[in-house]
């Protein structure tokens, strides 16, 4: 199977292209899209994207991701195995770590430059169309990954960073990792965090975020509270999510991605 996350969007022939040449060069091959929404050029939307949705691919899956600003530049456009046997394609600019991670960890990476395995004439500006998804179609019919060209040393490989929370005093400080398609405001905090901080077991958490108020339930899921509510939960992915029952979060505090946020236990 390949898989396909882009930026691209559904208005116009780009995706459309892209499927177009895994058809012709790995015809019968299964595609499946995660999504082509990612907000243009956010490659940590992208990362994140791609990160939780792909342990739930079969093994061996080949996964095409292209949120390239620097397309055509001297960033790498790299081909990734992972250690679950998954292969990552895409541009080296931190987009494909994240999910590798998820996968094993990364087991050998190349440079894709063999020219054997691209179309030609390659476009500056889609490499999409004309790199990584020729070779994602090779993959599959199998081409070992060493052909596509030199070994890339994994420590080179570009990563973004993550905000870790910050416990103190039986205070966890975090900022907003991403705001979902429903408003939700998602944090870059685990159980394990959310435990170091003497949080766990409190039916009720004060929350902090700019001038924003108030004393939220922490439940097992957005109904546990009342139309318009806010609620903390456990997101599907294991990660702290600050709500509203059908309603956004975001709208109700105005916070964007980066703002600070900060719980405490009801005193």
């Amino acid at each position: 199977m390949i898989s396909l996350l882009t930026d691209f969007g559904l208005v116009d022939a780009s995706v459309g292209a892209c499927r177009g040449v895994l058809a012709t060069l790995a015809p019968g091959v299964p595609i499946a899209d995660i999504g082509h929404m990612v907000p243009p050029f956010d490659v940590a939307r992208g990362a994140r994207m791609l990160e939780y949705a792909v342990p739930y691919y079969p093994a061996g899956t080949i996964h095409v991701a292209v949120v390239d600003p620097g397309v055509g530049t001297a960033r790498r456009p790299v081909a990734i195995r992972t250690h679950r046997g998954d292969v990552l394609v895409g541009p080296d600019n931190g987009l494909l770590p994240w999910a590798a991670d998820r996968l094993g960890g990364v087991a050998a990476a190349v440079e894709l430059s063999a020219d054997a395995y691209r179309l030609h004439p390659v476009s500056h500006t889609f490499h999409a169309r004309d790199v990584f998804c020729p070779a994602a179609a090779h993959l599959t019919r199998g081409v070992p990954l060493e052909a596509f060209g030199p070994p890339v040393d994994p420590s080179s490989l570009q990563r973004l960073p993550r905000a870790t929370p910050e416990i103190k005093d039986g205070e966890l400080r975090a900022s907003v990792a991403y705001v979902a398609a429903f408003g939700n405001l998602h944090f870059d905090v685990l159980r394990e965090d959310w435990l170091r901080a003497g949080l766990d077991g409190a039916a009720t958490i004060a929350v902090d975020a700019d001038g924003w108020r108030r004393e939220v339930p922490y439940r097992p899921t957005f109904g546990s509270v009342g139309v318009g509510e806010p609620v903390l939960l456990e997101d599907s992915f294991g990660h702290l999510c600050l709500a509203v029952n059908q309603g956004s979060a975001q709208a109700a505090l105005g916070l964007a991605v980066g703002a600070s946020v900060r719980f405490s236990r009801i005193r």
